[in-house]
């Protein structure tokens, strides 16, 4: 028993120093495979990893087992409520769910009712999964859900339709370029929207070993930056890239025969970080200073997803 008692279900599993680290563990709490498991096969899961932070864990209970359970953990439950979070706003839902939803934005670019329709079901999409992975530390009110599922909606629409028409007499590839201008805009305005309350009220900090050192909102507006930036940056290979290989592929005669293959083809085809003590608000750096010393040199937070 002294083993199991001795395991950290909480340290990484890969060195997170090392981007092989980090790559591994993203696609360990990525993997589309985990959202076809049962509810109760999840909540096992969580009563697995729960025992193990408690010191004891059932007995015959392997490491890899553990692991496993971690996984499941990781990937469907929020990191700061504990709470199951809903099937579609998972983090491992990302890859079938935007595959299918960017796919037919890059194949249904022509008409406007087309256009709206499909930007409309993305923002939809993006606004359950910002809800779903924001920092629970901070409460959102139905009302600032509502304004910013409106506001960002609405950008993104009358982005995507006024390019729409803007490009009717462009090159077609131009026009191909229009869902990615559109899903950038609505990022940058949909994530801060949806998680104003951080910005406002600033994100709980602590240093290394967890130990909470105040609130920052100075730490909300660099990760929700970071946030926004890492999601136009994900999607830029895709939405544009994508778009140059059917321009070409399109031109011959075969692809001609199977256009209503087109939208299938091109589905196919398709956490914590760290604020130095310097940066953050006088009175939050002068708390910690004073309380201290120099020995806190960083803070960490929940940037969210």
């Amino acid at each position: 028993m002294a083993a199991l008692k001795a395991f950290d279900i909480d340290a990484p599993r890969w060195d997170q120093s090392t981007f092989m680290g980090r790559l591994k563990y993203f696609f360990n709490i990525t993997d589309f495979r985990t959202v076809l498991l049962s509810d109760s096969r999840l909540d096992e899961a969580k009563a697995l990893v729960e025992s193990c932070r408690a010191g004891s864990s059932p007995p015959g209970t392997t490491e890899e087992q553990r692991y496993y359970a971690k996984k499941l953990y990781d990937s469907a439950f929020h990191p700061d409520t504990g709470d199951r979070m809903n099937f579609i706003g998972r983090m491992s839902f990302q890859v079938p769910g935007g595959m299918a939803i960017t796919g037919f934005m890059l194949q249904f670019y022509r008409t406007v009712p087309a256009v709206v329709f499909w930007q409309w079901v993305n923002q939809s999409f993006n606004a359950l999964v910002n809800y779903t992975n924001r920092n629970a530390a901070s409460p959102v009110t139905q009302k600032q859900i509502g304004i910013a599922y409106v506001t960002a909606t609405s950008t993104a629409l009358a982005t995507a339709v006024g390019l729409n028409l803007y490009t009717k007499k462009a090159p077609p590839l131009v026009a191909r370029w229009v869902p990615f201008a559109a899903v950038a805009a609505a990022n940058c305005v949909n994530i801060p929207m949806m998680r104003q309350q951080e910005i406002l009220n600033g994100i709980s900090v602590t240093d290394e070993d967890g130990n909470k050192l105040g609130h920052s909102r100075k730490a909300a507006v660099k990760g929700i930056t970071q946030v926004v930036v890492s999601r136009v940056t994900m999607a830029a290979p895709g939405m544009i890239i994508l778009p140059i290989i059917m321009q070409r592929l399109e031109k011959y005669r075969f692809m001609q025969k199977i256009t209503f293959l087109h939208g299938p083809l091109q589905v196919m085809m398709v956490g914590v970080f760290s604020m130095a003590v310097s940066k953050l608000e006088p009175e939050l750096r002068e708390s910690i200073v004073s309380q201290y010393g120099d020995r806190v040199r960083f803070v960490y937070f929940n940037k969210g997803l």
